[in-house]
């Protein structure tokens, strides 16, 4: 198995860790991507290792219907086969561009299409049980902090754990984010936010070792991290007695939902959320219907059984 990049063959090495770099410096894609994409890449390098001074003229198409057949032998879920695909689409994309290929094999590849999972939220009476306690330590003020700020203003996980005290305006109730591909977005915060966001900054200094950038974190006084919130989300649903399981993205989800049906704008929508395509938060209005329907069902003469 081909685990590195140095592992590669040498005719095939150098262009494989150029597109890496394109994708990191230019691209700005983040590191957990940069180690999917890589791994991709090296998994298709692995099952093109039979053919004896490997060229990329010879990854053709053929090569790479038979490299998608034996991922569907090994059983592997749709959605992973497009994203192996996606990456090495992308690196021959690359190689098309630089003219060190003529012909981009992957052009005419399919992989079998998955019907898109629809995101999962909380109701608004769930967000309220969530968030009605009055936090008494330092962590709760902490936590309450985090999760008002998710839900009031749609954060992926990732963004909520690298903003910066600096990147937060309490007084104008604005908050600059850093979204993927190192795109930045203004966001508002809303009232309850900004005052669990005053306690929990009146008492950070308590798990302050150093000084830190970061708004949110841990009792070691580090940048709170990804595994860290996500603990803490799953303790909270347990202590506010929710029999669903919370995640960071049920409450970006719960969000977009909420404020949907409200508002019934999409491209708002879009715009907070930092989705680059539309069709992305589209998703939304089908949740959105979901919830439409199930009040008719329960509320329509006509739709009782």
């Amino acid at each position: 198995m081909l685990n590195r990049i140095e592992h590669l063959p040498q005719s095939i090495q150098p262009q494989v860790a150029q597109y890496l770099d394109y994708l990191k410096y230019e691209r700005g894609y983040a590191q957990l991507t940069l180690k999917t994409y890589q791994a991709n890449i090296l998994h298709l390098c692995t099952f093109c290792v039979e053919i004896d001074d490997l060229q990329w003229s010879k990854i053709d198409g053929n090569v790479l219907k038979q490299w998608l057949l034996s991922l569907r032998k090994a059983k592997l879920k749709p959605r992973s086969m497009q994203l192996k695909l996606s990456s090495v689409k992308g690196l021959f994309k690359y190689l098309l561009q630089k003219k060190i290929i003529q012909v981009d094999p992957t052009e005419l590849l399919t992989t079998p299409k998955t019907d898109k999972p629809l995101p999962k939220n909380m109701e608004v009476d769930e967000v309220s049980q969530l968030l009605a306690f009055t936090p008494e330590q330092t962590i709760e003020f902490r936590d309450k902090a985090m999760m008002e700020l998710f839900y009031s203003s749609g954060l992926r996980l990732s963004e909520l754990t690298s903003i910066n005290r600096l990147d937060i305006d309490l007084n104008n109730a604005e908050l600059r984010v850093t979204g993927k591909g190192s795109k930045q977005r203004l966001v508002p915060v809303g009232r309850m936010a900004i005052e669990a966001i005053h306690q929990w900054l009146e008492c950070r200094i308590e798990f302050l070792k150093a000084e830190s950038d970061a708004l949110f974190i841990s009792k070691l006084g580090n940048r709170i991290s990804v595994r860290q919130v996500q603990q803490r989300l799953s303790y909270w649903a347990k202590r506010q007695g929710l029999n669903n399981t919370l995640n960071p993205h049920k409450l970006r989800h719960s969000f977009a939902s909420h404020l949907l049906q409200s508002s019934s704008d999409l491209r708002a929508v879009q715009e907070l959320l930092g989705h680059a395509d539309l069709s992305t938060t589209q998703v939304y209005t089908h949740l959105d219907f979901q919830h439409l329907a199930k009040v008719y069902d329960s509320a329509h003469p006509r739709a009782k059984k």
